[in-house]
């Protein structure tokens, strides 16, 4: 009897305190005790279930520890409620308890506890609880064998997940359907989805709502269209669509990824209007595919309708309005935002506005939404970090990533790839804090981050250390695009330009394809080392073989080359053939040549074009002024200098970095 009254008295206190204040649909009187007999587990097991479903696992906690007996029963509930109110390791630690006192595992434990380790991502415990699965012959249960395949599907081994799906005797539909799921949400491969859709229908297994929508989800990411209309042709012949939202809304979403845009939008019209979800979804999708009036079309179908737009829906719109450069629809959008409450708790909405209006080139306004936030939260801060390196305030990208270090604030590699960006923009990068920054990288695991490590080489080559650019580029576990056309750049920048030549022929043999930045990056290094011929066939080469057009950027370059070799007839027709036939920086770069060669007939051409182009800039008119009285037309040198001067033109006064110091 001593055992006794402490386990009443407690059970008492816990249905008082708990089943009349927190549970009030079954209200107990206060003399009821559920254990008259302190033998009666599944009473006591009836007792903490409903403690755990009301929340209370500190009461459960202490009622579980009193219990004089525990059956297997007893054990799941509280490994469950641990995982239930998220402390998958402690649920761990009491199975492993279990079974050290001897409580043999029932069908309930080896589901429930491996279902815990899969998304928890405690994988080696899991695989050490499947050999006692196997050792206590439990392989064929189909529940536990679902949760082993979901268990192995999220650790990425998908073949050791399909044998052991494969052999299971029978095979239903909720099996089928967490294969399904894993697949699509895992990105599998486009074979091993058409492969289980086809075994389903071979077994005869009749899909439900939920299967179509998981194929479709899968068919959206692997952008397969004709399978997916197919199985649009099934969901409407098998009557799913009127009575699945969901399965409705992925095909809207299914449509708008394969850019579908007309059966996206009559996907959407054959759902209900009472669904709020696919309002929002249109919205985003016209929104991602800059379909402007669109977006703005729903939304206002929306309000008609009296439905709120979500945050995804705004954050979507202000994206638009960022890629557009729309800064009367950003602040039209901020406004609704704050009409409906949504600016702040959500940081999502706070680092979309400070990045529209970063993009719109309203840094003060970027600034204000940034200090409203109510936490400084890593998204804000990396808006406001890129929307200050896109306008060029540089040293400010500084102090926000102080800041976060200050307080404590984790950095991720958009934060750091984007202060050594605003790094090495400045006008004398420093080697110490280049490697200060890449210390950090180190330290915080990003040091084999391409982006990071690509701003690196950039930093390192700008503050003069190419040999530690070299190094960063080796350190780059598998090179991409960016990382070469960096490591190119950086001995362009140097006039190495063999070496370019020599890294770009080794990108082209990795299959990788360049890009115009890759291209622009060789041709600088063929004008910086005077490599006329090499110059010649590369700009050749980007527009036959790789179909990659020029713009200015590439034609400007290519005359600069010409021009300096005084190859100046080939620099003015290639300069024709460029569209628009060139701008004023490429005519002003061969007329600087022409001075420097002394070629009087294609100098007077390019002084010309160089006038009409901009008659209103003083320094161009200068120049060809320059000209003329260099190749000893002095009276048409003074002519375009007083045609300057009556147009009130006024050159700016040149300003020197050279500091003078005054002795007293």
């Amino acid at each position: 009897m001593r055992n006794k009254l402490p386990i009443v008295s407690f059970a008492r206190s816990i249905f008082v305190t708990h089943y009349s204040h927190k549970c009030q649909h079954q209200i107990l009187p206060l003399n009821f005790c559920p254990v008259s007999n302190y033998n009666n587990i599944c009473s006591l097991n009836k007792t903490l279930h409903d403690l755990l479903q009301c929340g209370s696992l500190t009461s459960a906690l202490h009622l579980f520890e009193e219990m004089p007996k525990r059956d297997v029963v007893t054990w799941n509930i509280m490994i469950s409620g641990y995982s239930h109110n998220r402390f998958p390791r402690k649920s761990l630690h009491l199975y492993n308890k279990m079974v050290s006192q001897g409580i043999k595992e029932n069908s309930s434990t080896f589901s429930s506890i491996l279902s815990i380790c899969g998304n928890a991502g405690l994988y080696k415990e899991g695989i050490e609880i499947h050999s006692r699965v196997v050792v206590l012959g439990f392989s064929m249960n189909v529940y536990i064998a679902s949760a082993l395949v979901n268990m192995y599907i999220q650790m990425g081994l998908r073949d050791v997940a399909f044998k052991l799906f494969y052999d299971l005797p029978k095979r239903n539909l909720p099996v089928w359907n967490l294969v399904l799921r894993g697949i699509c949400e895992l990105g599998g491969s486009s074979t091993e989805f058409l492969r289980l859709y086809s075994d389903m229908k071979l077994e005869n297994v009749e899909p439900n709502g939920l299967t179509y929508s998981y194929l479709i989800h899968g068919c959206c990411k692997k952008r397969l269209l004709d399978k997916g209309t197919q199985l649009h042709s099934h969901v409407i012949k098998t009557g799913w669509l009127e009575s699945n939202v969901f399965l409705a809304n992925a095909l809207v979403d299914f449509y708008s990824a394969c850019g579908i845009l007309v059966d996206a939008d009559k996907a959407f019209e054959c759902i209900p209007r009472q669904d709020v979800i696919t309002w929002n979804s249109m919205v985003s999708v016209y929104a991602a595919n800059d379909l402007f009036h669109e977006a703005v079309r729903v939304l206002g179908e929306m309000r008609l309708w009296d439905k709120r737009p979500s945050a995804m829906s705004f954050i979507a719109l202000l994206n638009l309005t960022s890629r557009r450069k729309e800064l009367l629809l950003g602040k039209q959008m901020h406004n609704f935002v704050i009409k409906l409450g949504l600016d702040y708790g959500s940081v999502l909405i706070q680092s979309a506005l400070i990045d529209m209006y970063g993009k719109n080139h309203d840094i003060q306004s970027s600034i204000t939404a940034f200090q409203c936030t109510r936490e400084t939260s890593l998204e804000c801060c990396n808006s406001m970090m890129t929307s200050l390196l896109h306008l060029g305030f540089f040293q400010d990208v500084f102090e926000i990533f102080s800041r976060m270090v200050c307080e404590n604030i984790v950095f991720d590699e958009v934060s750091l790839s984007s202060t050594i960006k605003a790094l090495s923009l400045l006008s004398t990068p420093n080697l110490d804090n280049c490697a200060l920054l890449h210390c950090c990288a180190i330290k915080s695991g990003f040091d084999s981050d391409s982006v990071v490590l690509c701003s690196l080489i950039d930093a390192y080559s700008r503050s003069g250390h190419l040999r530690f650019s070299q190094q960063t580029f080796e350190a780059l576990p598998s090179p991409n695009i960016i990382g070469f056309t960096s490591i190119i750049n950086a001995y362009a920048r140097k006039g190495m330009g063999s070496q370019c030549l020599a890294v770009f022929a080794e990108m082209i043999q990795k299959g990788l394809k360049p890009d115009k930045v890759t291209f622009l990056c060789v041709l600088l290094g063929c004008n910086h080392s005077g490599l006329v011929e090499e110059g010649k066939k590369i700009f050749e080469f980007m527009r036959t073989f790789h179909e990659v057009y020029p713009d200015r950027r590439h034609y400007s370059c290519m005359v600069d080359l010409l021009g300096r070799t005084g190859l100046l007839n080939e620099a003015e027709e290639l300069l024709m053939s460029a569209s628009s036939s060139g701008d004023s920086i490429m005519w002003s770069s061969l007329l600087r040549s022409c001075r420097i060669h002394q070629n009087e007939h294609v100098g007077r051409r390019a002084a010309k074009r160089l006038m009409d182009l901009e008659p209103e800039d003083p320094s161009f008119w200068l120049q060809a002024s320059n000209f003329y009285s260099e190749i000893g037309e002095f009276e048409t040198a003074v002519y375009i200098r007083e045609v300057a001067v009556a147009r009130k033109m006024s050159r700016d006064i040149g300003y020197s970095l050279i500091r003078v110091h005054e002795f007293h």
